[in-house]
């Protein structure tokens, strides 16, 4: 049996394991409880920032961002939404945007690149073979897309978000996440389809 710590002078309890809207709420009164969602999903945020960004300075700067933001924000909140990912990953889009030329521009240099050959089938599968080979084109059709679908996108491929996560995240019906994701599939298959 486990009996409670005594409380000591100066000190609280340790924190239990709350929801992300809980630790939200918590933080309104005390804004050191707020870092618990920093400890929480930064890491993820920060591996989002840096694929699509490419650089691990401005990915830096936009997890930072994002939660300054986030933080700011945090009185308007939707408590009854206990996962805050969506509302991170819809800011952190936001602030990608600002970085959207540069993004492009790594997209396009790296659709210039030649595939690497093949060494050999011990150290290649034909999987391995098969990507190579595409990322030139696949990087060429992520910078053609417009931006609202690259982000939509790259939501769902890459931080794994669901389609309700991602609607949440953008701030669109689940309905239009269906539709657009689905237009933006066919054009990225089109395009690799097509004759070079």
């Amino acid at each position: 049996m486990t009996l409670p710590l005594p409380a000591v002078a100066g000190m609280s309890a340790p924190p239990s394991f709350s929801d992300d809207a809980t630790l939200i709420q918590e933080s309104l009164a005390d804004p050191d409880r707020f870092a618990g969602l920093f400890d929480r999903h930064a890491d993820e945020i920060h591996r989002y920032a840096a694929r699509r960004l490419d650089d691990i300075t401005a990915a830096e700067d936009v997890t930072a961002e994002t939660f300054l933001t986030a933080f700011r924000k945090r009185k308007r909140y939707d408590l009854s939404r206990a996962d805050a990912r969506p509302w991170l990953y819809g800011i952190a889009s936001n602030l990608i945007s600002g970085h959207r030329r540069s993004e492009v521009r790594r997209l396009k240099a790296l659709a210039r690149q030649a595939p690497e050959p093949a060494d050999g089938f011990e150290e290649r599968s034909a999987e391995r073979v098969t990507a190579d080979r595409l990322r030139p084109a696949l990087a060429t059709a992520l910078a053609g897309l417009r931006s609202a679908e690259r982000d939509l996108l790259l939501l769902v491929a890459w931080a794994e978000l669901t389609y309700e996560e991602a609607a949440q995240a953008l701030g669109i019906p689940v309905g239009t996440v269906r539709s657009r994701l689905s237009r933006t599939r066919t054009k990225i298959r089109r395009f690799l389809e097509s004759p070079a």
